[in-house]
């Protein structure tokens, strides 16, 4: 009775205590790291390696995330590691899985399962993966690798060396910083097979087999930064099949190591002229019907091409001149349009109209002063896809007399 008396006594604070006690202090007591295993302080960090285990390890923490349990005898561990839905880093890797096991967490950052059995990795296998960031799977007998567009889609890391891969893998994940296929069976890059990989940065393709590359197999990536060829039996002897890597590897501003046919050890690393391509001692007279526009844009001395040339478009303003050839300024002006000899004169390059039986010389290099002369105002009316007419009669006469190349010399 008194006994009673005493529980009735007790404050209602705690009795509160008494009751939220067990729960809180349970994990606390239940926080203990399995008997083949080390574990960290918290117990969310556990490494069950080389322990020749066989089984998965009673008493792991459900909130564990980083679990070691390379180098055992493990053969299977299917629907087993589905609980730990916290579980960032795993390491399967040298034992003995034939492949990979199903209802992993869908929680994984990093996956290890090097130098086991695994022979094929089916869609199923990373599907539910959309965390995975980083995949070794090296070391094994893979033959095929299968997977679907728009998965594994944080996956930046995947290291698929020293397995037996014939083919790369088609439908890589798009995010890939990083590809390692070295010292497998490659014998062909099938073309495509490269085509998504926009962020692709560093492949690894050393010691394989192969012979050559399809064209354009490298043309989409546009982030590679280092590749590596080397130890392949490119076939050298063959122009045709080399030709396009031969190509690419001298021009691509990725570092390229162990460059085909024996080139050079390192290649690649080329980058584009800061200047555009445009050189100043160089010139390349410009079609007449150029408008002021396209003259006024390029830099002084810029290079147009026989192609560019032939396909710039006529004029056809009603102030446009009728024909559109070069003049030559080393050469007399022999250039006859109705009777008439046409000059027209600018800042930036001598023009004429020529005959189209008439041919002209394509480049002209001229040694100029850096001078720039006042350009006389466009009349109202005129477009500026014309250029300004020079005086005609005494170019003319210029011309009967022989004076006119030494005229232009002393404008030049």
């Amino acid at each position: 009775m008194t006994r009673g008396r005493a529980l009735l006594k007790t404050p209602p604070g705690g009795a509160l205590l008494a009751l939220l006690l067990p729960p809180l202090l349970a994990p606390r007591l239940l926080a203990v790291c399995p008997s083949p295993c080390s574990c960290a302080p918290s117990h969310r960090e556990a490494d069950c390696s080389r322990r020749g285990l066989r089984l998965l390890p009673g008493g792991l923490q459900r909130d564990v995330r980083a679990l070691n349990l390379s180098h055992n005898r493990l053969q299977s561990l299917d629907a087993q590691l589905s609980a730990y839905t916290h579980l960032r880093v795993l390491d399967l890797s040298h034992n003995r899985l034939g492949r990979l096991p199903a209802g992993l967490p869908r929680s994984l950052w990093q996956l290890h399962v090097a130098a086991n059995r695994l022979q094929v990795l089916d869609k199923e296998d990373t599907v539910h993966q959309w965390n995975l960031r980083a995949l070794d799977l090296s070391g094994n007998r893979l033959r095929r690798a299968v997977f679907i567009n728009n998965t594994l889609s944080s996956l930046c890391t995947l290291n698929l060396s020293r397995n037996s891969f014939w083919t790369l893998p088609t439908n890589l994940p798009a995010h890939l910083q990083a590809v390692d296929l070295s010292h497998n069976l490659l014998v062909k890059v099938l073309p495509g097979s490269l085509d998504r990989l926009p962020r692709l940065s560093y492949l690894y393709l050393q010691a394989n087999r192969l012979s050559s590359v399809p064209p354009a197999a490298l043309d989409k990536l546009p982030s590679l930064r280092l590749i590596n060829l080397a130890d392949n039996p490119w076939a050298c002897d063959l122009q045709a099949n080399v030709s396009y890597l031969l190509g690419w590897s001298q021009q691509t501003p990725a570092r390229v190591l162990g460059c085909p046919c024996h080139t050079q050890p390192v290649c690649g690393g080329t980058r584009p002229a800061r200047t555009g391509g445009w050189h100043f001692a160089s010139y390349n007279m410009p079609p007449l019907a150029a408008s002021a526009q396209d003259r006024s844009s390029a830099p002084p001395g810029a290079a147009v091409t026989p192609q560019e040339a032939a396909s710039t478009p006529r004029s056809t303003g009603s102030h446009s001149a009728p024909s559109d050839h070069v003049a030559r300024p080393d050469s007399s002006l022999q250039a006859v349009h109705s009777g008439t000899t046409d000059v027209a004169l600018a800042t930036d390059g001598f023009f004429t109209t020529e005959s189209p039986s008439t041919r002209t010389k394509k480049t002209t290099t001229l040694r100029t002063r850096s001078v720039r002369r006042k350009t006389p105002p466009h009349p109202s009316g005129v477009s500026n896809s014309c250029p300004a007419a020079g005086p005609r009669p005494c170019l003319a006469h210029l011309q009967v007399l022989g004076l006119l190349p030494l005229a232009l010399q002393r404008v030049l």
